[in-house]
């Protein structure tokens, strides 16, 4: 129902995963890519041994996502101005669903990136936004190269992630195109139950 493609899946988990650890939190964003890119590659094909373990793979991406992620503000910019209008409540209710599917997401596509070679090319300041840089890289793979780059934002002595876009497309404007149908269609707790009933499933897709 939502925004995913195996490639996709496959390589924004990558990208995420690649800027987890905050051992690496004071190295500047590009070495950090950099460093990390192998560690993640060996994590994966460690992964890879257990293919029946689903239950093993999510738990990874929780262990590593959690503490990487702004998830308020990631599911803030993926409703969009529609935010505002939630309650309280209801922006728990979104931020618990669309964590739950991003995991599910994430974990899907760790065992599809083993095989991938990342390349870090450079890093870019985000215009008006001092705290956040873009790090841009190609991912190879498969017969096919792909332009990976995500958006951090530098809390603290942390960077988090803040959006992932492969060629050109940021996930949280793709899943805010497919939310606003639902929420034009039936408001918050449209997409609220959408989001429940997709992670009721277990599969994302």
């Amino acid at each position: 129902m939502f925004f995913t493609t195996l490639a996709g899946g496959a390589l924004w988990a990558l990208a995420c995963l690649l800027a987890l650890d905050s051992a690496y939190a004071q190295t500047p964003p590009q070495a950090w890519v950099r460093q990390l890119s192998s560690e993640v590659i060996d994590a994966t094909q460690r992964d890879r041994s257990s293919p029946g373990d689903a239950t093993a793979l999510i738990e990874r991406v929780k262990a590593t996502l959690i503490p990487a992620i702004d998830f308020q503000r990631v599911t803030r910019s993926a409703v969009g101005p529609r935010w505002r209008d939630a309650t309280l409540a209801q922006r728990q209710r979104l931020q618990e669903e669309f964590k739950t599917l991003l995991i599910h997401f994430y974990a899907g596509g760790i065992r599809q990136i083993s095989d991938y070679s990342v390349e870090v090319t450079d890093t870019l300041p985000v215009p008006n936004q001092p705290s956040q840089v873009i790090v841009r890289s190609r991912a190879s793979g498969r017969g096919e190269t792909h332009q990976l780059d995500y958006r951090l934002d530098k809390v603290g002595d942390d960077w988090k992630i803040v959006d992932v876009s492969l060629d050109g497309i940021w996930v949280t404007l793709s899943y805010r195109s497919q939310f606003a149908e639902l929420l034009a269609k039936g408001g918050i707790d449209s997409l609220i139950e959408a989001l429940a009933e997709q992670n009721r499933k277990g599969n994302p897709s």
